[in-house]
């Protein structure tokens, strides 16, 4: 069954009030090497089909949200009747909202679900093998893969509402090893794999492994530290998901106004910095509307279909908006702002210097590569704690001149934001630590001058 059918049907054979159906189709082409060596290649598909019932009662409206993965035809008649089974059985929602209105059915809906293959590594693979080779003269060794899943999204309601997205995601991570014990990392993320820089990659990786070199030791402290694309998009992104209005308001997190509120409103950076998300933003699209498969207290179910644009979640350093649900909105008197897939952080009109003129005019730092391991602490101040990984360089006088052991910070992105040294030039970037979740996203490297290095770490 064609993925628009298993919609039409769902809502055909609900008895709730009303119903929401959301039909996922996927396919996913991935690459692994290892020893400068291509271990693995294949391609795969799923789907999944999410039914959200909606019952009316005297006191508002009940949700019974069914989702499963390898729908057929037989069995969505038997999804369906779970889904309102489950509506049958809940208390009234809190976040109940009128459905979003009909509208026309989405571009292309009728058009057969996107797909990707092995092919859209023509490039990458060629590159990959010259890349191979070289490590191998060299005495270093490539590990890694590459990913890449295209899945369409067919949203369509009782209401009358029909939207389609696709959804191109790719990324790549490359590892370099050497005998000293050195390793580096880097990583790309993109949608079609025509903008990865396979060489490029690999020579930084030999450029790293060589300033490792050197090896020195230093004690746990404050640094000046230099943080590049990846890393900051790790810190912001865990900002980004822990920025819902709804907690703000409820006094539970770092938004959160003493005496109660919120702080939207309040500046939070000491250079004039953006964050923001943008669905039309180039090479980093995402959605142009919300898709909800369930309720939590950043995102609503009854929102499915909502139109987003682009949106400032800080601007000139001030924090101008959280994520918004329509009940949220309601209860906090903010504008609607719901989540958007992407994240870009900049830093000025001029763009910002490059990492590399950073690192020249240090007089004495660290320039990490990323970070890993990153778990929350206390959510009130969002202190959070993690490990480096894949090389901590020593800087001296403009030049790197070694490389130094790991570390465990302990750094709230917050309270980061208010001791920023330098903001250096956006570029597409791709999270280290949340790359299974969170790949869409634009950051510049920042220098922090007393970076929280709080203990040393015998990580490797």
């Amino acid at each position: 069954m064609r993925p628009q059918e298993a919609v039409e049907r769902a809502l055909e054979l609900s008895r709730a009030d009303d119903c929401v159906v959301i039909a996922d189709e996927s396919s996913t082409a991935n690459l692994r090497w290892a020893g400068n060596t291509l271990t693995t290649n294949g391609v795969t598909r799923s789907n999944r089909l999410t039914v959200i019932a909606l019952r009316r009662t005297g006191a508002g409206v009940a949700a019974g949200v069914v989702s499963r993965a390898a729908v057929g035809a037989d069995d969505v008649a038997e999804l369906v009747r779970a889904a309102d089974a489950v509506a049958a059985e809940n208390e009234p929602a809190e976040d109940a909202a009128p459905l979003v209105g009909a509208t026309a059915s989405g571009a292309r809906w009728d058009d057969d679900p996107a797909e990707t293959g092995i092919g859209v590594f023509g490039g990458v693979a060629p590159a990959l093998g010259e890349a191979f080779a070289a490590a191998e003269a060299a005495g270093r060794r490539l590990y890694g893969f590459a990913n890449h899943m295209v899945t369409s999204t067919f949203l369509g309601t009782s209401a009358g509402l029909r939207l389609r997205h696709d959804q191109p995601t790719g990324l790549l991570e490359l590892n370099a090893k050497d005998d000293r014990g050195g390793s580096a990392w880097a990583g790309a993320a993109t949608r079609d794999f025509t903008d990865v820089d396979v060489p490029g990659a690999a020579a930084d990786l030999a450029r790293r492994l060589d300033w490792g070199a050197r090896r020195v030791e230093l004690p746990a402290g404050r640094y000046e530290t230099i943080l590049p694309p990846s890393a900051v998009a790790d810190l912001m992104i865990y900002l980004y998901w822990s920025a819902g209005a709804q907690d703000a308001h409820d006094g539970r997190t770092v938004f959160s106004a003493p005496g109660g509120g919120t702080r939207v409103g309040e500046k939070l950076a000491s250079l004039p910095v953006r964050l923001s998300s943008d669905p039309a933003a180039p090479g980093l699209e995402c959605a142009p509307f919300v898709i909800a498969r369930a309720s939590s207290r950043e995102a609503s179910v009854f929102d499915n279909g909502l139109a987003l644009s682009a949106t400032d979640w800080i601007a000139d350093g001030t924090l101008t908006a959280l994520t918004q649900t329509r009940r949220s909105a309601e209860r906090t008197g903010l504008p609607l702002t719901p989540g958007i897939d992407n994240l870009i952080m900049s830093g000025g009109r001029d763009g910002g210097p490059s990492l590399e003129d950073m690192v020249a005019r240090t007089e004495r730092g660290l320039l990490l590569t990323c970070l890993w391991y990153i778990r929350e602490v206390d959510p009130q101040r969002l202190l959070l704690t993690g490990l480096t990984r894949d090389g901590v360089y020593l800087v001296e006088d403009g030049e790197v001149v070694g490389a130094v052991n790991n570390f465990r910070f302990n750094e709230s992105p917050v309270d980061l934001l208010s001791r920023l040294a330098e903001v250096g030039a956006t570029a597409p970037t791709l999270p280290r630590e949340w790359s299974d979740y969170f790949t869409r996203a634009a950051m510049p490297p920042l220098r922090v001058g007393d970076f929280h290095m709080s203990t040393v770490s015998q990580a490797t």
